[in-house]
């Protein structure tokens, strides 16, 4: 009896997703550069050099979206680790004033770009991505930790 209660869940689970799939699917399926350039449409970004005004004006918190093996390898001084992928879950514990100023950036700008959109659909209110992400930042020569 048990093993048709298993063999029925998954035929009922088959015919499920046959049937009805992703429910958010969209029109047309996009690749990742997609998914970026159309965050793009909807996030502010900065440049690395605006960036580094607010980092020495101060009163901006920089969101290092990066996995934490590539945080710990060197990240702007300051800066706080919440990885793209746990992102919803738990940016409202590490941040949880909506109107502070955030300024996201990961390797080269496209994780920054989406993890900025979700904070944004999150109701924060002051984000920005920095264009080029850390690749740009180090690059310029500017303070790492």
């Amino acid at each position: 009896m048990k093993r048709f209660g298993a063999i029925l869940t998954v035929v009922m689970f088959s015919l499920g997703l046959a049937l009805y799939g992703c429910a958010t699917q969209s029109s047309k399926p996009m690749t990742a550069k997609e998914l970026v350039a159309q965050a793009r449409k909807t996030v502010s970004e900065v440049s690395v050099s605006t960036a580094k005004e607010a980092f020495d004006r101060g009163g901006y918190l920089f969101l290092d979206c990066r996995e934490p093996r590539e945080y710990k390898m060197g990240h702007i001084p300051g800066a706080i680790n919440i990885p793209r992928g746990l992102i919803e879950f738990k940016v409202t514990k590490k941040i949880p004033d909506k109107n502070t100023k955030i300024l996201v950036y990961c390797k080269f700008g496209g994780r920054g770009c989406l993890t900025a959109c979700t904070l944004c659909r999150m109701g924060y209110r002051h984000v920005a991505n920095i264009a080029g992400g850390w690749m740009a930042w180090e690059k310029a020569g500017y303070p790492v930790e």
